[in-house]
């Protein structure tokens, strides 16, 4: 037995110790799995490389780690941090971004940043925007014919070709866009679990605006057969980027010059369109994030705007 930092005693298995003649607190792991009992809070923490998800007080343990990724860490530390978390509780804090109109390009560049902060620890955050009208391709098809791009190009529009899932979409004002970059290892280490969250979470919004929607074996969510949000993602070791977009009160003439999300036969629609009234992304963020906070059972907390491109630009030729 021994003394951890904060006054925590800790009981570590030995690595040849027989399993059956060992109590369950000091039962031995194979290695390098190991088992700490926390006398403090009396529940037992088993940690296994850094794929451990929490679930209430015990770890549920998935081998989905990227092997040249695993970290081993002293046990001194471990125990300190499970001590934190167990003192805050067991609910995410996640920083919400309002990023205002900014481009697509911009977007992916703030994305980027806040996807690397997940390297020194947790770091959610989500990030809320609007575009200038573009359109944007996936990573589910070969390249669009050069033509077609070009024609788009002359609407006005830009077009972006992205690592997100899906096919090709329009983004432009009066569409809420919003970029989670979470950690799942917080949540549940599941890329179809997020996504079936996101889906909740935009059913759970327009139902606050008594608008019934639905998912439906494509992704998205849907009311009849228009899509009113569209979801693509990007995982990379279980930091996610990109997300989703929820039609407020967007020109919908721009999405007749494609078929969005590759998928014939179907339409969009917004809030605006079967409210028969004008819904802002403003009025619709207050209902997202409550949506959001109660599905990925999170705390949300204001920060801080970034500073982008543009307004450093700006900032330099002000002083010019």
């Amino acid at each position: 037995m021994e003394p951890a930092r904060g006054g925590i005693t800790v009981r570590t298995a030995g690595r040849h110790a027989p399993p059956s003649r060992l109590p369950h607190r000091e039962r031995a792991c194979s290695p390098p799995t190991a088992e700490f009992y926390c006398e403090r809070f009396e529940f037992p923490v088993v940690r296994w490389r850094q794929s451990a998800v929490k679930t209430g007080n015990t770890c549920d343990v998935e081998e989905e780690e990227d092997e040249e990724k695993q970290q081993w860490r002293r046990p001194e530390r471990r125990v300190k941090e499970d001590r934190q978390f167990w003192m805050q509780g067991s609910r995410p804090v996640v920083e919400v971004v309002r990023l205002g109109l900014v481009s697509y390009q911009e977007a992916l560049r703030l994305q980027q940043v806040y996807v690397n902060r997940h390297r020194a620890g947790p770091a959610h955050a989500l990030l809320l925007c609007e575009h200038p009208p573009v359109f944007t391709t996936g990573i589910r098809h070969k390249p669009y014919p050069a033509a077609m791009l070009d024609r788009l190009r002359l609407l006005g529009a830009d077009v972006q070709r992205t690592n997100r899932g899906g096919l090709i979409t329009f983004h432009g004002p009066g569409q809420l866009v919003c970029y989670p970059v979470l950690n799942l290892s917080d949540f549940k280490k599941s890329v179809r679990w997020y996504v079936c969250e996101l889906e909740k979470t935009i059913i759970s919004a327009c139902r606050r605006f008594g608008i019934e929607a639905s998912t439906s074996p494509h992704t998205g969510v849907w009311v009849g057969d228009n899509k009113i949000c569209a979801i693509g993602i990007h995982c990379g070791r279980y930091v996610t980027s990109h997300g989703l977009a929820l039609n407020c009160n967007t020109d919908m003439s721009w999405f007749g010059h494609i078929v969005p999300c590759g998928i014939e036969g179907k339409g969009v629609t917004s809030l605006s369109a079967e409210l028969q009234r004008d819904v802002s992304v403003e009025e619709t963020i207050p209902h997202l994030l409550d949506a959001f906070r109660d599905q990925f059972n999170c705390q949300l907390t204001d920060g801080q705007t970034p500073e982008t491109d543009q307004d450093t630009a700006q900032h330099h030729q002000r002083r010019d």
